[in-house]
């Protein structure tokens, strides 16, 4: 007598589960979210729970591309594992894993593509593989070496976080999807020009080679606290770029379902207004680390609820 093979039944949380799962990744994004955590509050409760499921997963992502206390190669093995448990979750497997367990309901529910949610934590891992490249003679590694190079980077690490997002958001037609690549770009410039310092004390450059070439600069003199005046002609040149992609969001926002307009007018803005804080101080970003104050995003928080509620 011969038997029918059949699938095992798919792993349901239940509505407790859920909501003590949301509840840690809100936890998280409020903790270590310091830009984004305010934009997600002026979104409908359910949205909100999806973006901090995807953030708590990019966060856990990002820990472990950046545990010092790994090499490159037990890194790229842990994310891989990570990435293997939300499939198998996603697959139906059970899992108590909190962000896991909420990060596939917010993707099944919002129908976020399993693709773009890989994409999150591929990026992470370019900064892993990266560390495998050859240095050069400082013992500095020039990640990119056209600014084509940096921008596929950016896609990875940020265009395809606002592709999530957006799915999130709502959407019908497909001209939002570009535009919210453009927008990911701009924030990640955003963050490139901020932390060049940082960054560069950490032997990565982010910056392009053929840029570095434009400006007399190098990754050395990078490295070693440069003169603001030899800095800033190279970094006004970036974030006139970001600069430029920020004007998306005018046409993005229109693209969005109505209760996510006042969430994404937040975001941008917010990350906007510190692109322009870094003008204001003739980007100056070696002598201190450059952020918008509690108060300068509460006072932009509040002008993001007026819009959710005109």
């Amino acid at each position: 007598m011969s038997t029918v093979a059949q699938n095992p039944p798919q792993f349901l949380p239940t509505e407790s589960q859920l909501h003590m799962a949301y509840s840690v990744c809100r936890g998280i994004t409020r903790e270590r979210a310091k830009n984004f955590y305010y934009g997600f509050l002026v979104l409908p409760k359910i949205k909100r729970q999806a973006l901090c499921a995807v953030y708590a997963f990019m966060r856990r992502c990002d820990d472990i591309a950046d545990d010092p206390s790994l090499s490159a190669r037990d890194r790229r093995q842990k994310l891989d594992t990570w990435v293997d448990s939300f499939h198998a979750a996603q697959s139906g497997l059970p899992t108590d894993d909190p962000i896991l367990l909420a990060l596939t309901d917010a993707q099944r529910r919002f129908h976020i593509p399993l693709g773009l949610l890989d994409g999150l934590a591929f990026g992470t891992a370019m900064d892993v593989e990266a560390e495998g490249a050859q240095p050069d003679s400082s013992g500095l590694t020039i990640h990119y070496r056209s600014f084509q190079d940096l921008e596929r980077y950016c896609y990875q690490v940020a265009s395809v976080v606002g592709l999530v997002c957006i799915r999130i958001f709502g959407y019908t037609d497909p001209a939002a999807e570009p535009l919210a690549e453009r927008l990911g770009l701009a924030f990640q410039l955003t963050n490139i020009i901020r932390d060049v310092k940082e960054d560069a004390s950490l032997g990565r450059i982010y910056l392009p080679q053929e840029d570095l070439d434009q400006f007399g600069m190098t990754a050395t003199e990078l490295a070693n606290n440069p003169a603001l005046d030899r800095l800033r002609p190279l970094l006004e040149f970036e974030a006139q770029r970001a600069f430029e992609n920020y004007r998306a969001t005018d046409e993005l926002i229109h693209l969005i379902a109505e209760d996510s307009q006042p969430a994404l007018w937040t975001l941008a803005t917010i990350y906007r207004s510190l692109l322009e804080k870094i003008v204001r101080l003739n980007y100056d970003v070696i002598t201190k680390r450059v952020a918008l104050t509690t108060r300068e995003k509460v006072t932009i928080l509040g002008k993001g609820f007026l819009k959710r509620i005109s």
